[in-house]
C-alpha cells in the first residue's frame, strides 16, 4: 500500500508516504486505492480510500488536503484544513502545522514530498512536465524558505513516476527543452520513431532540485507506466483504451 523513503522514514516528528494503488475499496479500473475526487468512481470509495491514507499518516481524514492541480509552479501555505470541494488551485502545498497533511495527486506524473526536520516545514508537490519546467519544484522550496526553512537541510523525494522508458515525446517538445537551455538535451534519448525521443522526466527534475541547492535529492527511480500491478498510469490507460484511471496520493505531515 505505501511506498516510503528511509531518508524520510527516518526524520522523527515527520509521517509521509507515496501510496500505491493497493488496499482500497475501489473496483474494476479504479482498484483498489484510487484517491481522484475528479475521476468518475463513486465519491464514497474514493472518501473512503482518502481516510485510509490519513490514518496511516496518523492525521485526521479532514487534515488531509490536496489541491486542485493545474499544472502550474503555484505553491500556496496550509495553515488549515479545507473540504475537497474548496480544493484551491494549485500545485505544491507547504504546511508547519502539525497535523496537517499536504498531497500531491499523480498518474504519471512526478509526486515530490519535501521536509526540513529541523525547521519543521514540509511539502507536496505535483510535476509534471510543465511544471518542472516552469518552476514548481523552485516554488515551492522557496516557499518552504518562507516559512522558515533552510533550503540546504530540505531533504525532497522524488516519488513513483513516469520513466523515460516509457516517456516519448516528439520534436516540438525537445525544441522547447533545448531552447530553455541547451544542457537538457541530455534528458532526452533516441525513440524507435523517427523524429521522436524518450524523455527523462525524473531525471529532469532531480537536476531542477539540485540547481535549486536542496541538500539532500533522492529519486526512487519507481515506473508508474510499467508496474501496473502496484501503479495507475494515465498513459498506459490511453495505450489501453480504457475509459477512466485512478489517482494516487502522496502526502506528508508532521506529528506529534
Amino acid at each position: 500500500m505505501i511506498v516510503q523513503s528511509e531518508e524520510l522514514a527516518a526524520l522523527p516528528g515527520i509521517r509521509h508516504g507515496f501510496f500505491t494503488r493497493q488496499g482500497g475499496v475501489s473496483d474494476g479500473i479504479y482498484g483498489s486505492l484510487n484517491t481522484g475526487l475528479g475521476s468518475s468512481d463513486e465519491r464514497e470509495k474514493v472518501v473512503e480510500n482518502r481516510a485510509r491514507i490519513a490514518r496511516e499518516l496518523g492525521v485526521e481524514p479532514q487534515k488531509l488536503v490536496s489541491a486542485y492541480q493545474i499544472h502550474s509552479p503555484d505553491c500556496l501555505v496550509v495553515t488549515t484544513p479545507w473540504s475537497p470541494e474548496d480544493n484551491p488551485k494549485a500545485d505544491a502545498l507547504v504546511t508547519k502545522t502539525p497535523g496537517i497533511a499536504v498531497g500531491a495527486s499523480s498518474a504519471d506524473c512526478g509526486p515530490i514530498l519535501f521536509a526540513d526536520p529541523k525547521a519543521r516545514v514540509v511539502g507536496a508537490a505535483h510535476s509534471g512536465w510543465k511544471g518542472a519546467f516552469t518552476g514548481v519544484l523552485e516554488s515551492a522550496v522557496e516557499t518552504m524558505e518562507t516559512e522558515g526553512a533552510d533550503r540546504a537541510a530540505i531533504v525532497a523525494v522524488i516519488g513513483p513516476m513516469i520513466s523515460a522508458a516509457a516517456y516519448e515525446v516528439g520534436p516540438e517538445f525537445v525544441a522547447r527543452f533545448e531552447e530553455q537551455d541547451a544542457d537538457n538535451g541530455r534528458f532526452f534519448s533516441p525513440s524507435e520513431r523517427p523524429g521522436h525521443a524518450m524523455f527523462d522526466l525524473p531525471g529532469y527534475i532531480e537536476m531542477r532540485l539540485a540547481r535549486a541547492s536542496v541538500g539532500t535529492v533522492v529519486n526512487l527511480r519507481l515506473c508508474t507506466y510499467s508496474d501496473p500491478a502496484r501503479f495507475y498510469s494515465y498513459r498506459r490507460m490511453t495505450h489501453r483504451g480504457e475509459a477512466d484511471y485512478g489517482r494516487h496520493l502522496s502526502a506528508i505531515a508532521l506529528v506529534d
